[in-house]
């Protein structure tokens, strides 16, 4: 019990990657504030501790049985790609359909949920902002970390400064931080994705989407800056990038 105590929520999710969802449960963010450990984030979320890593243990039994993906085994190459896979390619398939049904909602509910037109105006601009946010991965970060860890495989010195990759790392984390506390805000307006009594069916929809793009960007946060981002920078035998700035 003590050792998960003093872990971090990034070290615990990375052991046990099904422990993301006794982290979303009680809305502890493991992808930007993952260094915190769970003994810290629970005192301020003034959570029992002794719950949490009741729950937390459930799911390391099994994930002991899990065929699941062990993100810490894959090469940075292949986790990158992993993660356009499946990532990248959920918010380039849902983020559009979830703003037209957002303006539908906001245009005919507004007057009644005027909650409605801020939550349209939030998520535009984190529709806008992982477009781009994707694409600078996508054409400049990832093929930068596959072309260090090809330069590392074939035995070769690394002649490259560190700034190579931190530089983009460094802008990649702020713009996970901003993302995610716009969906923060996002959730707070929705009182935790709660549907009002009097939501059509769209509105619910849109709830219900709402949560599962802010599971799946917690998630992808994780894999970026817990696990790729910090051993792409062991390669230059930098570990800590903040460090660096």
């Amino acid at each position: 019990m003590n050792d998960l105590m003093t872990k971090s929520l990034a070290q615990i999710v990375n052991n046990n990657h099904r422990a993301a969802m006794v982290f979303e449960k009680y809305h502890l963010d493991f992808c930007c504030k993952g260094k915190r450990s769970l003994q810290e984030a629970c005192t301020e979320k003034e959570l029992k501790i002794e719950e949490v890593i009741s729950e937390l243990q459930t799911t390391e039994q099994v994930n002991s049985s899990s065929s699941d993906v062990d993100y810490n085994r894959l090469s940075l190459a292949q986790l990158s790609e992993y993660i356009v896979l499946i990532h990248h390619s959920f918010v380039k398939k849902e983020s559009p359909a979830i703003l037209g049904y957002l303006q539908k909602v906001a245009s005919k509910q507004g007057d009644r949920h005027p909650e409605m037109i801020k939550v349209l105006q939030l998520f535009t601009a984190v529709k806008e902002e992982m477009e781009h946010h994707m694409q600078k991965e996508e054409l400049v970060l990832f093929p930068r970390i596959k072309e260090v860890e090809k330069i590392v495989n074939e035995g070769k010195e690394i002649i490259i400064n560190h700034t190579y990759l931190l530089s983009p790392i460094n802008m990649m984390e702020q713009e996970h931080d901003h993302a995610g506390s716009l969906l923060a805000e996002i959730r707070n307006l929705t009182d935790n994705f709660t549907p009002p009594v009097d939501a059509c069916t769209t509105y619910r929809l849109i709830y219900a989407a709402l949560e599962a793009f802010e599971l799946d960007l917690h998630r992808h946060v994780h894999l970026e800056n817990n696990i790729l981002f910090p051993k792409a920078l062991k390669l230059f035998n930098v570990t800590d990038s903040c460090s660096l700035n």
